[in-house]
């Protein structure tokens, strides 16, 4: 059975371009949703025709029953007020909580008959400019219906801490903000059928001949990162190269292990193949598996041992990759960082590492002061160095599963039941669903009390540029037809409507406004009577249309009243 309403959104979800944590977590959200199916229809609002065009054909193709029934609308953002008005949302969902959740909400606040849910999720968190995107979040007219939602503990904590600073920063008292929520990300089912499931002897078998078709070292423990292969995105590898370093100091066989690379890295860096240099200096053989397909990417998660990824950049908030390294059985050595320490269980699908950064006591440091004025590979850079994975505890963690087949089994075992008990995209639909029906069961205010409660940040342009035109359409501005608007009423021509304004202007609106200046009028006397003939004119709009009016020459401005 359907859930009354129809979900609607503003983004696409489905990206192109290089896959990044964001673009899949959205694009397996959005799947999952649409197999999942619990709404009446589904309305995406797009920025340009050919954005909509190419989503008709992605949403057909991955949702042939929806598109079937009509379910699917893709409209123009200039819709959203008469759709605002005439439709029954249950919620709007963006796929990031940044920037658009609220202007919906200033919209849904004006237009709609009632309050609905508006919703996005976090992503990274790190970027410079992000305080003010959190600001907008911060106004009069936000209501318990808005909701960010955390994708982990970190996250919630560093939103919450977005929001204490600048109620501080700008003295904002009890400004209401929106409600906060956490859903982790999720993972396809399918990727639990990415791992060799026979018994032991046979899967260590099955590795050693996959290993040799993929060309990595048969005969190793293989450590598997997975990731962006840079130093200012995500996690340094060096740490590792040396923790790898200590222990072959410490009596561990060189040729015992090797280390794999895979990930994105941009074309032509050359820092990916400069740690391969380091680890050959000591000792360390490291195999690089750049930009790897689905396919391979599946062989290699399959022929691998142990699962190694030491976050320490603050653009790191969850983690999908974890999950994945748990789906595909593997045991995890992560850093206790982040949205990490919800992904991995310590001594039970894996070890969690120490780390250490800066006192937050210090208050606004060089690196705060740069970070707006830097590109965003410079200021995480600076970010990422000032925080210590502890080398002593990655080099035992290692050790300790290195040594031990049989734990790393166990371990691996424990992250897959873990994974699909917990992380799989439908059930992280089913708490999207949840959260929806809370949030629109919340006590809110009256929605006709937040009408014309403007956004501060929404600029308020007829006020801010009042000084550019000669004078301002007032109460006493005394309006009479013009040339064009005569040999309109005379059938003589027709209101030439550019592309763009179908959404804005209504042709009989503008017949009669022109009818009602034909003896002469005032805005105060001709506006009240055109939205009593245009039934849903809104006052801004009828105002609208008398200065388009004027524009094209259909009515003119006589004396002053």
């Amino acid at each position: 059975m359907k859930k009354p309403g129809v979900f609607g959104t503003l983004d696409p979800f489905l990206e192109t371009g290089p896959v990044l944590g964001r673009k899949v977590a959205n694009t397996g959200f959005l799947r999952f949703l649409l197999a999942a199916d619990p709404f009446e229809a589904y309305h995406f609002f797009l920025s340009d025709k050919p954005q909509r065009d190419s989503l008709k054909g992605i949403l057909a193709d991955l949702a042939p029953d929806i598109a079937g029934r009509g379910g699917f609308v893709l409209m123009d953002r200039r819709e959203l007020p008469a759709r605002l008005a005439a439709t029954r949302y249950a919620c709007f969902h963006q796929s990031d909580c940044i920037m658009n959740p609220t202007h919906i909400a200033r919209l849904r606040n004006a237009f709609s008959p009632r309050l609905f849910p508006v919703t996005g999720p976090i992503h990274s968190l790190s970027y410079p400019d992000y305080p003010a995107a959190f600001l907008r979040h911060l106004w009069a007219g936000a209501t318990p219906q808005d909701c960010i939602i955390a994708t982990s503990h970190a996250g919630q904590a560093a939103v919450e801490a977005f929001f204490a600073q600048l109620r501080r920063g700008y003295n904002l008292g009890v400004t209401p903000g929106p409600s906060l929520r956490r859903i982790p990300l999720g993972l396809d089912p399918a990727a639990l059928n990415h791992t060799i499931l026979a018994a032991p002897q046979a899967a260590g078998a099955a590795k050693t001949a996959l290993r040799k078709t993929l060309g990595l070292p048969p005969e190793r423990t293989l450590i598997l990162v997975l990731g962006r292969i840079s130093h200012s995105s995500k996690m340094d590898v060096v740490p590792l190269i040396r923790a790898l370093a200590r222990l072959f100091d410490e009596g561990l066989e060189r040729d015992s292990v090797a280390l794999v690379l895979a990930g994105w890295a941009e074309e032509n860096d050359p820092f990916p193949q400069s740690l391969v240099e380091l680890s050959a200096k000591v000792g360390l053989t490291t195999c690089l598996e750049l930009r790897p397909g689905e396919r391979r990417k599946a062989d290699i998660w399959a022929a691998s041992d142990l699962f190694v990824s030491i976050a320490d950049n603050p653009q790191e908030t969850f983690g999908l990759t974890m999950l994945e390294a748990q789906a595909a059985g593997l045991p995890v050595i992560a850093s206790d960082y982040d949205g990490y320490r919800d992904l991995v269980a310590h001594g039970v699908t894996g070890l969690l590492v120490p780390t250490l950064g800066p006192d937050p006591a210090g208050g606004d440091t060089f690196v705060d002061q740069l970070a707006p004025v830097l590109f965003d590979n410079q200021y995480h850079l600076l970010l990422a160095q000032r925080t210590a994975v502890d080398a002593p505890a990655l080099a035992k963690a290692l050790h300790t599963l290195l040594s031990d087949p049989a734990l790393r089994e166990r371990m691996g075992a424990a992250g897959r039941e873990r994974v699909a008990m917990n992380f799989l995209w439908p059930q992280v639909v089913d708490r999207h669903l949840e959260l929806w029906d809370e949030l629109a069961a919340l006590p809110g205010p009256d929605i006709e009390t937040l009408r014309g409660v403007e956004h501060p940040l929404h600029l308020p342009y007829a006020t801010i540029f009042a000084g550019y035109p000669t004078r301002t359409l007032g109460p006493g501005t005394r309006l009479t037809t013009g040339r064009t608007g005569k040999a309109l009423l005379a059938g003589k021509e027709h209101p030439l409507l550019y592309a763009g304004l179908d959404q804005i202007l209504d042709p009989d609106a503008i017949r009669k406004t022109v009818f009602l200046a034909r003896n002469g009028a005032t805005t105060a006397e001709i506006t009240p009577r055109l939205m009593e003939l245009c039934p849903g004119l809104s006052l801004d709009r009828a105002a609208f249309h008398i200065l388009w009016a004027v524009k094209h020459d259909l009515l003119q401005t006589a004396e002053e009243a």
